[in-house]
């Protein structure tokens, strides 16, 4: 039995792109669009070092969207990441933090930096394990899964770190993953981390069968299982990846700022699909790509910069973000129903 994906372009002839590619160009003309009408609109936004951060600035919500982007592909959620982010942080400093502390919040585990790392690493594909049990084996829709995971993992982290943080009695070399700079320039390990990690989905998405038998999986998962594809085995695989990077992020932000804190990644998790959205991903799956969440989320740092640049509270910016994310796929699903006509 074949099974199709969403992905592949509608055989019709003289056709060059297909749906897919369609809407990432749809996705990337608005991304420029939108920079140039800010660029005229908000004053010294149009400044190379402007630019710049608009990729830096977001390496963590980036680095979260690709598990989530293929998770939404497969056609499920994931809205742990936030939480993960958190207990991930928390865990590793608790775990670095020396045992003769003044105090409770100065007291861990004295474990060697790197071992600390493993450890935290532990925690969060914990809560990805627990999100595969219950979404794969016990059938509980993604988003009531994942909702509830990441309001467990975080509140772990708020419980170890007493509703604070832990920023003290931390080794020294505990603060250098999150700052090393790399090729003399001002640009963060993380952020490199980042572009690698975007290159290789990439890779995996286009050129792999696990990136294949993500798009069956999310366009027919009935006809994915009869055609000898293991639903369960790939699925359980997205959501530990999903989780190591989200133990990741979590790891280098505390390493970058030296502490553990259990309201660090609050929102990610709605940042991460806010991205993959308005890059075109489906939010019934089989359709999407991570190079379309990447532009996504220059389109989010494009309107969260400029009304920033204008004086707006931070309520109306996530008003902004909503309205983005309603028009995008108002704009997206027509856009996709003329062209197929």
């Amino acid at each position: 039995m074949t099974v199709s994906t969403a992905t592949e372009a509608t055989a019709r002839p003289g056709r060059r792109l297909s749906d897919e590619a369609f809407i990432t160009s749809l996705v990337a003309a608005v991304a420029v669009g939108l920079f140039i009408v800010a660029s005229v609109a908000v004053p010294n936004f149009f400044q190379p070092l402007s630019m710049l951060n608009l990729i830096t600035n977001n390496w963590a919500v980036i680095s979260l969207g690709v598990g989530v982007s293929f998770l939404l592909v497969s056609g499920n959620f994931d809205l742990s990441v936030g939480g993960i982010v958190a207990l991930s942080g928390v865990l590793a400093v608790w775990f670095a933090q020396a045992p003769d502390g003044a105090n409770a919040l100065s007291t861990g585990f004295g474990f060697p930096t790197w071992l600390a790392i493993v450890c935290a690493m532990a925690g969060a594909l914990a809560v990805g394990g627990l999100n595969a049990l219950f979404v794969v084996a016990l059938r509980v829709p993604s988003i009531i899964v994942t909702l509830g995971a990441m309001m467990v993992a975080r509140g772990i982290a708020q419980v170890i770190t007493q509703g604070s943080q832990r920023n003290t009695n931390l080794p020294d070399d505990f603060g250098v993953l999150g700052n090393l700079t790399m090729f003399g320039t001002s640009v963060k390990l993380p952020v490199v981390l980042m572009i690698v990690l975007v290159l290789v989905a990439v890779f995996i998405e286009k050129k792999t069968v696990f990136g294949r038998l993500t798009y069956w999986i999310g366009a027919n998962p009935v006809a994915a299982r009869l055609s000898g594809i293991n639903n369960a085995l790939h699925l359980t695989r997205l959501y530990l990846f999903s989780a190591a990077i989200a133990g990741a992020v979590g790891i280098l932000l505390a390493s970058e700022f030296k502490s553990g804190f259990s309201n660090r990644g609050t929102l990610m998790e709605f940042d991460a699909l806010v991205i993959s959205l308005l890059g075109g991903i489906a939010i019934t799956g089989g359709f999407g790509s991570v190079i379309g969440m990447v532009f996504g989320a220059l389109i989010l740092a494009v309107v969260t910069s400029a009304a920033t640049g204008m004086v707006l509270s931070p309520d109306w910016q996530f008003i902004l973000k909503a309205i983005a994310v309603f028009l995008a796929i108002v704009t997206q699903t027509w856009a996709l129903a003329r062209r197929n006509r």
